[in-house]
């Protein structure tokens, strides 16, 4: 049962102070044709226990397998002290510092973050996180409209290879904004082919990811100073992971990129079947005030102590409606937390060493793979960690069976991007990380070299 503080007499004794009779007339304004009398959709409630079990049985589905899935969400090492810190009390229990000045440790700790996430994309300026990172670029193409005042187009440039998700969630957010998303196809390689650019375009903004959803790497020097030449900002949507071995937003072509964005996840979050996890977004100093979210700055009191502070906005300006700048900038404080404690143990060369051997791993596994009969490469050229192949057979009778083997071979395309990629139901992307060993990259291989020869030749699985 829900708790309910308020009593039968405590509800009349208040609507009798302001004149009101029933509860439901509070609500009188809302149009009776937009009000749900019944929710339908609502299951019947269930006990902590029964409740408990249920979440149990699921977390169980996700034991026991050995993890090549990506896709925006990757099987990265957790030091240990990374949560054992975030689970204290003053960090779980605390949501948002709303008598800001007051809470110094979180705000802290939030400033260190920025600091970290500014540094490491090249940025100016960082906020204090989104919900995940397709709500981030949601956000960024707002601020690319509200801060390219030159373009009055609102267009904005997405290329064929930026994570389907992200753009679908962008739709929603951004389709009442009156924004007009135009694509960039693909060469054949799987990147955006720079030499088939537009040459009449008149787009707010660009959007471009590094790596791409495909895992490949753009050319994101010659396509940055094409859309600065255009008169567009640059968005870029980037795994923060790459960016200690690839070249940070901020250094891309000849004045960098305007609007960074992204998800955390790499840093300390566990994938957790898919969330939650926490959006960043970073920008020039000339875009700050379009930035949504909090903003902590450091100063000094009157003793010269060093303090922390809400600076340039309050949250308050994110909540009023059509005033506001955003209304989905809520401050995701526990992962940011785990974050920034991640980024803190593991440090630069840390994250390079995590990188690095997530990029090895990964050449390894592929070059065994394309020795396989049927198997080729999605797209040739470079990648960071994640890459595509195609299958003789359908990529999910694959993924059943090495399931079936206790192995998470990947994802099929064809759940993301059958209208960019042909045959996509033949396709599999894969991803790996510093956490995979030798004998389960072997094993892969193995397990797949089986699959694949029962399936084609008729033999036993």
């Amino acid at each position: 049962m829900p708790f309910v503080p308020h009593t039968e007499a405590d509800v009349t004794a208040m609507l009798a102070e302001i004149g009101v009779s029933t509860i439901d007339t509070l609500f009188d304004e809302i149009p009776a044709k937009l009000a749900n009398g019944r929710l339908d959709d609502v299951p019947v409630g269930m006990s902590e226990m029964a409740m408990l079990q249920l979440m149990q049985e699921r977390a169980d589905l996700d034991a026991g397998y050995t993890c090549f899935a990506g896709a925006g969400s990757y099987d990265h090492h957790i030091p240990a002290a990374v949560w054992d810190i975030a689970a204290r009390g003053e960090f779980m229990t605390a949501y948002t510092p709303y008598q800001a000045e007051a809470s110094q440790g979180t705000l802290q700790l939030i400033y260190e973050y920025q600091s970290m996430m500014a540094t490491l994309t090249g940025m100016d300026v960082s906020n204090a996180s989104v919900y995940d990172g397709a709500s981030g670029l949601a956000e960024a193409m707002l601020m690319a409209i509200r801060g390219n005042k030159k373009a009055k187009s609102g267009q904005v440039l997405v290329a064929d290879s930026i994570h389907p998700n992200y753009l679908s969630t962008s739709r929603n957010i951004v389709r009442h904004q009156n924004l007009d998303f135009l694509r960039l196809k693909l060469d054949n390689s799987g990147v955006v082919d720079v030499d088939q650019l537009p040459g009449d375009a008149c787009p707010a903004a660009l959007v471009i990811q590094q790596p791409n959803f495909f895992g490949r790497l753009e050319s994101v020097d010659a396509l940055t100073d094409w859309a600065h030449a255009q008169g567009a900002l640059v968005i870029a949507v980037v795994n923060p992971m790459t960016l200690s071995i690839l070249k940070p937003p901020g250094l891309w072509g000849s004045t960098g990129a305007d609007i960074v964005c992204g998800d955390g996840q790499p840093f300390g979050v566990p994938m957790a079947s898919g969330g939650p996890s926490f959006g960043f977004t970073c920008c020039r100093q000339s875009l700050v005030r379009q930035m949504p979210g909090r903003i902590i700055g450091q100063t000094e009191d009157l003793d010269g102590k060093v303090g922390y502070a809400l600076t340039l906005q309050a949250r308050e300006q994110h909540i009023r409606r059509g005033k506001a700048t955003s209304n989905i900038c809520t401050n995701q404080g526990l992962l940011v937390t785990a974050g920034t404690i991640y980024l803190s143990l593991v440090g630069p060369q840390g994250l390079r060493d995590v990188a690095l051997r997530s990029h090895a791993n990964a050449n390894t596994l592929k070059h065994e793979l394309l020795d396989l009969p049927g198997v080729s490469a999605l797209f040739d050229g470079p990648h960071f960690h994640e890459f595509g192949i195609r299958l003789p057979i359908p990529a999910q009778q694959v993924i059943e069976a090495m399931l079936a083997q206790g192995i998470l071979p990947g994802l099929c395309l064809a759940d993301f991007a059958n209208d960019v990629v042909a045959d996509a139901d033949h396709t599999l992307l894969i991803a790996l990380t510093e956490k995979r060993t030798q004998g389960e990259i072997a094993r892969y291989v193995a397990v797949l070299a089986h699959i694949l020869d029962a399936k084609v030749t008729g033999g036993a699985a």
